[in-house]
């Protein structure tokens, strides 16, 4: 089933809406000061989970052939492959604003874009370009989440500041700020007036974070055997329920579940 809403499959209004979450609404949460919490996933059943909890965005990542699907890297990840994710992910959110990344490897990413919203009922797309793409895939109708900070390196609080006002004049409703760093993580979050998430690197110096679900909560294969921090281990829970389930079927008892 695919998912459309609009001419483009975007939301028409840009306000709160029975409860909605809208570009609007996520701006005026930054001058109020809220922070704003967003969630990569990239299955109908967790966003169903993630929108219930209450999170204002959910995004589609292009990390899901890295994390679901065993790409070796974010590259290989084809457009009809994330129109199909986000196309799922967008039938399980009810409330939250729902994000796609374009791909890396399109060669027009105007029309990725408009393809994105138009048939995987994206509100909005997230991409790393300069101010002329951001401007061209908004005046065609999508309203753009725009990435800075994937060279660290560079990333001095004159150059983030320049460039994340250069996305914001080319007309980005949001920034995704990776690697910001409590200086210039915040430097940035100040000078413009639009949101400021963060992922990797980021912290409570911006105005929000966006967060794997799959690492938050331990949910990948390698969660089993590493000693990171995270807010659950769904791995190890899945593992020893798996190895409990094949107990019972081997004695001879009943299993759980329909």
């Amino acid at each position: 089933m695919l998912f459309r809403r609009g001419v483009f499959g975007i939301a028409d209004s840009m306000s709160w809406v029975n409860g909605k979450v809208t570009i609007a609404s996520l701006q005026q949460m930054k001058r109020d000061g809220r922070k704003i919490v967003g969630a990569v996933v990239y299955d109908y059943q967790m966003a169903r989970i993630v929108d219930h909890a209450g999170v204002d965005i959910v995004s589609v990542g292009d990390s899901v052939g890295v994390n679901m699907w065993a790409h070796r890297e974010e590259r290989e990840l084809t457009l009809e492959q994330m129109v199909l994710v986000c196309n799922a992910v967008r039938c399980g959110v009810s409330n939250a604003l729902v994000s796609c990344d374009v791909p890396i490897a399109v060669d027009d990413p105007v029309e990725a874009a408009r393809t994105l919203a138009r048939r995987g009922g994206a509100q909005m797309v997230k991409i790393e370009a300069g101010p002329d793409v951001i401007r061209a895939i908004i005046d065609a109708g999508v309203p753009v989440w725009a990435q800075l900070g994937s060279d660290p390196a560079i990333m001095t609080v004159d150059v983030a500041e320049r460039r994340a006002k250069l996305l914001e004049d080319a007309g980005a409703s949001l920034l995704d700020f990776r690697h910001s760093g409590p200086v210039v993580g915040h430097a940035v979050a100040q000078a413009v007036s639009i949101p400021v998430l963060g992922g990797l690197g980021g912290g409570p110096w911006l105005d929000g974070r966006v967060r794997a679900v799959v690492n938050a909560i331990g949910y990948t294969a390698a969660a089993l055997d590493d000693t990171a921090d995270r807010y659950a281990n769904v791995a190890r829970v899945a593992l020893d329920a798996i190895t409990s389930y094949a107990a019972d079927v081997r004695g001879g008892r009943q299993v759980r579940g329909k």
